[in-house]
């Protein structure tokens, strides 16, 4: 079942200090101010996460900043991505990807690129 935002509870995402390494350095590089966060339709599943780097404060978006950094979450994307949690790890040969663990997912496409939630409790 899908969690509802409750913004005095709780933020809707959490970063790992790997996710968080990952950001700050990512933003250095593309002289970024924040880290927008939301979802799109596409692949097998269904629906994807979208992360990228934003210069301008996208209005009317979520605002969280976690030890200095900004990310912005989209609130179409909030049913989907409720108590979603980023991580960022290291795999063989030097590769590194990010990882979101989402206690709202029902299923996950094979290669990974899309996602689905349970449809239940969906505005």
């Amino acid at each position: 079942m899908i969690e509802k935002f409750d913004p005095k509870r709780e933020q809707p995402v959490t970063f790992t200090q790997a996710a968080l390494a990952h950001f700050k350095n990512h933003l250095a590089k593309t002289q970024s101010l924040a880290i927008k966060i939301g979802i799109t339709t596409t692949g097998c599943s269904g629906l994807a996460y979208v992360v990228e780097p934003v210069k301008e404060i996208p209005e009317g978006f979520i605002k969280i900043d976690e030890e200095g950094v900004l990310f912005f979450v989209d609130p179409k994307a909030l049913q989907y991505v409720n108590g979603l949690e980023i991580d960022h790890v290291k795999r063989e040969l030097g590769l590194s990807q990010l990882v979101y663990n989402n206690p709202n997912e029902s299923a996950r496409c094979g290669c990974g690129e899309s996602f689905t939630v349970q449809q239940e409790g969906l505005k």
